[in-house]
């Protein structure tokens, strides 16, 4: 991997969906942090328009970037459906920056919303694992378990109110005695 000066703003590092850019010092909203840079291809040549791999980066329906060399550091950046930065794409001058949405502090990870088709390609089959989608899915879980315990509680009640107890509540009154269930009620065992 390569080395970033101590001049650069940000660092590669270790994020959960992988290797991430992270900032490691405070960036101001507006700032243009790093350049999306590479070979470009045009997609009139067979050859380019075949090329298959994860950093394209396209900037018109011709001009594509492809961003898989080991130099170009933001390819690192992952995707976010809440991100702090942005592209600023410039299809005449076969260019892209990644500017700062949003101050971003220092130990934070750089990212930028992908785009509804690599969204709908690669990320919605495995599911999406930015910050914001993990929170929406471990809210949702979190209210499933409390439907079902609310809904649990409310059939205990409605099954005490009745009178009647549920398996479950026999099943757990009863003890084994060498190898007989043993109903407490009564005090005798059932063969």
């Amino acid at each position: 991997m390569p080395a970033t000066s101590s001049n650069k703003p940000y660092r590669v590092g270790r994020s959960k969906t992988g290797l991430g850019l992270f900032a490691t010092k405070p960036i101001k909203k507006g700032t243009r942090i790093i350049r999306y840079f590479g070979p470009i291809l045009d997609s009139r040549i067979p050859a380019h328009d075949e090329i298959e791999n994860k950093y394209l980066f396209e900037l018109n329906g011709r001009w594509t970037i492809d961003g898989s060399v080991r130099k170009n550091l933001a390819r690192y950046i992952n995707h976010s459906c809440r991100p702090n930065a942005e592209s600023d794409v410039r299809p005449r001058e076969r260019k892209v920056f990644i500017r700062a949405i949003r101050n971003i502090e220092p130990g934070d990870e750089i990212n930028y919303d992908y785009g509804t088709d690599y969204f709908k390609a690669y990320l919605k089959p495995i599911g999406c694992k930015c910050d914001s989608c993990e929170k929406k899915r471990k809210k949702l879980r979190a209210e499933a378990r409390a439907e079902r315990a609310k809904v649990k509680a409310r059939d205990e009640r409605k099954a005490k109110k009745a009178g009647t107890t549920s398996p479950k509540t026999k099943a757990a009154k009863k003890k084994k005695l060498n190898g007989h269930a043993f109903a407490k009620a009564n005090g005798r065992a059932r063969v």
